[in-house]
């Protein structure tokens, strides 16, 4: 599952729901950002969703229903190696942008894992392998849930996320210029699941350059960073 929100009023705000089942994870906070990694079975801890110190975040929402066009053909760039690029600071949200937009990008045989990028100006990317890239120019919010923003809801899965797409874009409709990590965490804690359980929340305020987050649904015991 997972949730993905960006926000340009007065601050640029972004928040991610991280909904994962039978995974280890664990929130990793740094000099150059606050990462969450997850814990491969071959490759160790990789950083694969957070913030970093250059303003850019990365969310990895899984599309549901898996579109076969992602699985690797044996030419093209490993969109979790894309991620981990931008998130480590290796390569700039515009070079990550230009390589999505001129050559192939899969992801892993059988899943369909997509991108919700931004930087520093509030600036958007999602790229979704085998069906292409969309970019906005600091929209007044986006949102990405577990569906493919090139079908929308043409296509039916239980874990699409159709409902907490709809439940967030109503409440960002109505948000005030004020909008802030607060008012981010009422969302993120309306659109948060149980089955598939919302393990980290977090909210990066890019203007303040801060980061907060809770564990496991723990809306009383928020963590925060400078970054």
């Amino acid at each position: 599952m997972c949730t993905s929100i960006v926000v340009n009023k007065k601050k640029t705000i972004v928040g991610w729901n991280l909904d994962i089942l039978d995974m280890e994870y664990r929130v990793r906070p740094c000099d150059n950002g606050v990462f969450i990694e997850i814990n491969d079975s071959k490759e160790g801890w990789l950083p694969l969703f957070g913030a970093n110190s250059r303003g850019d975040f990365v969310g990895m929402p899984t599309c549901w229903p898996f579109d076969e066009r992602s699985n690797p053909n044996g030419k093209g760039n490993n969109i979790i190696m894309l991620d981990i690029d931008l998130l480590l600071q290796r390569k700039t949200f515009q070079e990550i942008k230009s390589i999505a937009e001129k050559e192939p990008i899969f992801s892993v045989p059988g899943v369909t894992f997509m991108s919700a990028l931004s930087d520093k100006d509030g600036n958007v990317l999602y790229i979704v392998p085998g069906q292409g890239t969309m970019s906005f120019e600091k929209p007044q919010y986006k949102i990405m849930t577990n569906f493919s923003p090139f079908k929308q809801n043409k296509e039916q899965h239980p874990w699409m996320g159709w409902d907490r797409y709809k439940k967030a874009e109503s409440m960002l409709k109505n948000a005030t210029d004020d909008f802030d990590v607060k008012d981010c965490f009422e969302i993120l804690q309306a659109v948060s699941q149980e089955v598939c359980p919302t393990v980290v929340s977090m909210v990066y305020d890019v203007t303040e350059k801060t980061v907060y987050w809770c564990e496991n649904r723990k809306w009383g015991n928020i963590n925060n960073c400078k970054i």
